[in-house]
């Protein structure tokens, strides 16, 4: 590389998205997805050990499926090549297929191809990787934001490990922002930038847990901020609030007002105040809530405080998450209002949520064994064991319910659901007396 070269590289460095500045180049300097790259963790020590097989990342954007990929291409000591799969066709993966297969005849090194968005890859193009993957030509890094059990070909799978990468926490997302705001080496810190307090907060809140969204809302923040008397630029909450373009509600001044509304307005469904919730979420979506994230605390609630009290509950609740997923802003508004006003006014019962806890704690105490006319019966044995022998079949008797045991013997009393008194637990509540009574 001449002289010339250096210079244009250092200067496309320097222009490149904040984003892609920061990017580490090590594990150390990854924040955040301590559950799979903890220094006790698998793909830390695989990645450490340079013996990487065939793995994927799935998880929402910004959340680091990129970033660790980079990571391993600088730490391999294999040949290292990315695709992104919404532009690459037939010819780019047969050309790298090709030097692959070079690379590993002449100098015995193998290829870590990175296919970024693998899902978008049809299923034709992902057979074809196949055969590759399980020579060993290629070492396959997918990543994706979809679940990929859904959109990725099961054989691809069954030989890939799944590594989940969850959304940024907010102390995350802050140790990021501080990072671009004062590193002046990868960052912007010799733009003499301040991010106010209230700034960061509301950054860490509103980006999801998406590092790139803060980034990019603070990169913009800086370039379109003029500096004030005192010679610096000023990332106040105001600024911070335009760039991301997301309406700030200052709820209170602690800081915690993000928090401190979602628990209002569950706790307003929950205790069947309609009016309280409606008002909480028109609040959260005139601040730029996730409509997703609201959509998934009404279905919470609609199990955990409702539950069998009104079984219709959960089923508005799920339907009203497809629907805005489907349909978007500002239409969802009015389905998320169904549903809260729904849950907020149905009737309420926890048993079902205590229910499953108390079992938990059962399972976790004792050592149990299915009775013998409940084990499956269907094979050639299980006559001779004694498997399935004196079931009764509930649908040949009146009320298509007959008396036996179901629970092992060992915790043959145990009482684990008691429905409540309120809607249609009533109901249920009656019919589990008068079988107990049999």
């Amino acid at each position: 590389m001449d002289l010339f070269e250096y210079a244009r590289e250092k200067n496309m460095d320097r222009e490149a998205p904040l984003a892609s500045r920061l990017r580490p180049a090590t594990l150390d300097e990854v924040v955040g997805q301590q559950h799979i790259i903890g220094k006790d963790k698998l793909l830390y020590r695989a990645i450490k050990a340079d013996k990487l097989s065939s793995i994927i990342f799935y998880g929402p954007p910004g959340t680091g499926k990129t970033t660790l990929a980079k990571v391993i291409a600088n730490t391999t000591s294999a040949e290292f090549t990315q695709i992104n799969a919404t532009v690459a066709g037939k010819k780019d993966m047969e050309a790298v297929v090709l030097k692959a297969k070079e690379t590993l005849g002449m100098y015995q090194k193998r290829t870590i191809l990175f296919v970024d968005e693998i899902h978008r890859f049809n299923k034709g193009q992902q057979d074809y990787l196949l055969p590759f993957v399980e020579d060993g030509t290629i070492i396959l890094i997918g990543a994706t934001t979809e679940n990929p059990y859904f959109e990725v070909n099961g054989a691809l799978i069954s030989r890939s490990s799944i590594f989940e990468l969850k959304p940024l926490s907010r102390e995350d997302i802050k140790t990021v922002l501080r990072r671009a705001v004062y590193d002046t080496e990868k960052g912007m810190g010799s733009y003499d930038a301040d991010i106010d307090d209230d700034a960061l907060e509301f950054l860490a809140d509103i980006s999801g847990g998406d590092a790139r969204n803060a980034l990019n809302a603070v990169e913009l923040g800086i370039l379109t901020t003029e500096k004030s008397g005192d010679g610096r630029i000023h990332i106040t909450l105001e600024v911070a609030a335009e760039c991301i373009q997301k309406r700030v509600v200052r709820y209170d001044k602690t800081g915690d007002n993000h928090y401190d509304t979602i628990s209002a307005f569950i706790k307003s469904m929950r205790g069947s105040d309609a009016d309280a919730a409606v008002y909480y979420l028109a609040k959260m979506l005139y601040a730029g809530e996730d409509i997703k994230f609201i959509a998934r605390r009404i279905m919470i609630c609609a199990s955990e405080d409702v539950g069998n009290a009104d079984p219709m509950a959960l089923t508005v609740a799920v339907s009203a998450a497809q629907a805005v997923e489907r349909i978007g802003m500002p239409e969802a508004q009015i389905i998320l209002s169904q549903a809260v006003l729904y849950v907020a006014t149905a009737p309420k019962s926890n048993s079902a949520c205590n229910a499953i806890f108390v079992a938990f704690e059962n399972v976790k105490q004792h050592r149990t064994t299915v009775p013998a006319h409940l084990q499956d019966a269907h094979y050639k044995s299980s006559g001779k064991l004694g498997r399935g022998i004196g079931y009764q079949y509930a649908h040949d008797y009146p009320n298509h319910y007959v008396k036996q045991q179901y629970l092992p013997d060992e915790i043959r009393d145990a009482r684990f659901y008691e429905p409540s008194d309120n809607g249609h637990e009533k109901e249920i509540r009656e019919w589990m007396e008068f079988i107990r009574r049999q």
